[in-house]
């Protein structure tokens, strides 16, 4: 149990609590894209754990639109990988400021000399708000940690492995829900909180014991 508005806090106190119960941390983990964030993804390439994980859509690098002209989209540069520079639609260089870490991603920023833009007869049409600085545009690329990810949730086995998730993962919520009730907590408290999902998920086991054991065996 957790206060976090967000899943992403838990991958990491999961694995923690699996390696003191069992006495080492998990070989594999699967969970559902509310865990795959860039920190989860990159401490579990370094504990040498195999996430398997929903990965969702990436939106890679920032468009700057406002009062940008169509002509000077950042799509309308040209990337030269061989000197590392962008040429902007009149030939001017952008060359290579800085790296910075934006999530999943590292962004690559670029960026024009000022007396180049300043005195370019399309500067209101490329640059309009830019008045000390030149142009600048961002190459984004995913961090290596989260593209050996991407790839390996693209293959035949990472997709099969995930696909066990439903059965494991969702039947127990829907049933807890549906049949326990359980849809709000009725106490509160992290510590009370505890106590009734430890008592819903007692009450869903020993069901699931006699539906699939002691059931059965009264018909033999």
């Amino acid at each position: 149990m957790t206060q976090a508005a967000n899943d992403y806090e838990g991958l990491q106190q999961g694995i923690e609590q699996v390696a003191e119960n069992l006495g080492e941390a998990p070989k594999q983990v699967l969970v559902d894209g509310g865990y795959v964030n860039a920190n989860n993804i990159i401490q579990m390439d370094r504990r040498g754990i195999d996430l398997i994980g929903a990965f969702g859509n990436q939106h890679l690098g920032r468009t700057e639109r406002r009062g940008i002209a169509k002509e000077f989209l950042p799509e309308k540069f040209t990337y030269d990988p061989d000197n590392d520079i962008y040429l902007c639609p009149t030939g001017k260089n952008l060359v290579h400021i800085k790296d910075e870490i934006e999530g999943r991603n590292i962004a690559h920023l670029y960026q024009a000399a000022a007396t180049d833009c300043l005195h370019c007869a399309y500067k209101e049409q490329c640059c309009p708000k830019a008045i000390k600085k030149g142009r600048s545009i961002t190459r984004s690329e995913p961090r290596p940690e989260v593209a050996a990810l991407a790839a390996k949730m693209e293959t035949e086995q990472a997709k099969a492995i995930y696909k066990q998730r439903a059965a494991v993962a969702e039947f127990p919520h829907a049933w807890i829900k549906d049949k326990l009730g359980l849809r709000q907590f009725r106490l509160r408290g992290l510590e009370k909180v505890r106590t009734e999902a430890l008592w819903a998920c007692l009450t869903y086991n020993v069901q699931q014991w006699i539906r699939l054991s002691w059931r059965p065996r009264l018909t033999l």
